[in-house]
């Protein structure tokens, strides 16, 4: 059984049983905004790692918004555990805090980010500001995966792909937020993300940008997946 302190109080996690995991997750969390909400991300991150490795998913691992690094910290550490580092690990991120918000881009309960993201601006600060890229290859190389394999890729993501992608992935993580971002993420990359691969939108349920984007990606496609609900924001699919 797995505990750990949430908010300020103590929760027990009786399915979280993975040695390994329990040992990982205070070196993760740190670096994590998934754990502010607890291990249950992060836990199912892992285990979607594991059945990817096991079932020989082919492709490489791909993150949208990495923040300071955390989740792909826990896959690269994970790769090396299940005893797989042929795969590079794509880092797209402006490395340089979020964009402004459009209109479309609230919050799941209508509140608008904009002013938060102009008052960050006046104090001269960055809105979802995680880390600079030399700051999260620093947090990359704690994992000690081969350095080679990681692919940082620096600027909007609408400026940055599809000049720089993968041939195939096996796993896709997209935590821009915002409409724009996911929509084009989706476009480009969902269609590299091998069957059977693991789709992870971070924040479904928490900007309505994102949660469009993905609904209108998918309708417009006609793509039979389920958005299975891991926490209040996360939705993960296992790609047919």
């Amino acid at each position: 059984m797995f505990s750990t302190e949430v908010n300020g109080a103590v929760v027990n996690y009786n399915d979280i049983d993975d040695d390994f995991f329990i040992q990982l997750y205070p070196i993760v969390s740190p670096h994590s905004i998934l754990a502010y909400s607890g291990p249950v991300p992060l836990w199912s991150l892992y285990k979607s790692i594991e059945y990817i490795v096991k079932n020989n998913i082919p492709g490489d691992f791909a993150e949208c918004g990495v923040w300071n690094g955390g989740a792909m910290l826990l896959a690269a550490f994970a790769l090396r555990h299940f005893g797989d580092t042929s795969r590079k690990i794509y880092l797209y991120d402006t490395y340089a805090g979020m964009p402004r918000p459009d209109a479309v881009d609230k919050r799941w309960d209508g509140a608008d980010p904009l002013p938060t993201w102009e008052q960050a601006q006046k104090q001269g600060q960055q809105w979802g500001f995680g880390g600079t890229l030399e700051m999260v290859r620093e947090v990359m190389a704690k994992s000690s995966y081969p350095m080679d394999q990681l692919i940082f890729v620096e600027g909007m993501v609408e400026d940055t792909i599809p000049g720089t992608i993968p041939d195939q992935l096996a796993l896709l993580r997209l935590d821009t937020d915002f409409y724009k971002s996911t929509y084009h993420e989706l476009t480009h990359l969902y269609p590299k993300l091998s069957s059977g691969g693991i789709l992870i939108i971070d924040d479904y349920g928490q900007f309505q940008g994102s949660r469009i984007a993905t609904d209108q990606y998918i309708d417009e496609n006609k793509l039979r997946v389920f958005l299975n609900r891991v926490d209040d924001g996360v939705r993960l699919v296992v790609k047919p």
